[in-house]
């Protein structure tokens, strides 16, 4: 399967190895949104028996990554792109599997525009973090851009 037949998905777990260590699971990918999940492993538990919350990082930030390839996917012969900074807060206890829901900050068409100006745009993409009750357990802002190749 080349590159371009890829889903999203497929791609970051084929070149992320921290996505296949988590064994994240790409439920959606698209420029509207992304959706990863991680299941319960005992292996990726902190003190209190759920999730880690550097494995809840690397879950948002991954998620993150899903809904900007998803969205630039196009703009990757021109522009790589970067995550600039990441904030997460972490709101209720989390325990079992959890799921990542982003959603990107800005129009796309605003971020292509000013790459096509010649900029270096950024902009953010937010992530919310559910048990399965539906509870949010962490809220997540990374903030992308494209840098251009040239």
């Amino acid at each position: 399967m080349s590159a371009d037949q890829m889903s999203v998905g497929e791609m970051l777990a084929a070149t992320v190895p921290m996505a296949r260590t988590l064994d994240l699971q790409f439920l959606e990918a698209t420029p509207e949104r992304a959706v990863v999940a991680l299941p319960d492993q005992a292996d990726y538990h902190n003190h209190v028996g759920g999730p880690h919350a550097g494995a809840m990082f690397t879950l948002g930030e991954s998620a993150s990554g899903a809904i900007v390839l998803a969205a630039f996917g196009d703009q990757l012969a021109r522009a790589v792109p970067l995550a600039v900074r990441a904030e997460i807060a972490y709101k209720k206890l989390a325990m079992g599997p959890v799921t990542a829901t982003a959603t990107l900050g800005r129009p796309a068409a605003e971020v292509v525009a000013e790459l096509d100006e010649g900029r270096r745009p950024e902009f953010p993409v937010s992530i919310a973090i559910r048990r399965e009750d539906g509870a949010v357990t962490s809220e997540m802002t990374v903030v992308w851009t494209l840098r251009p190749n040239s």
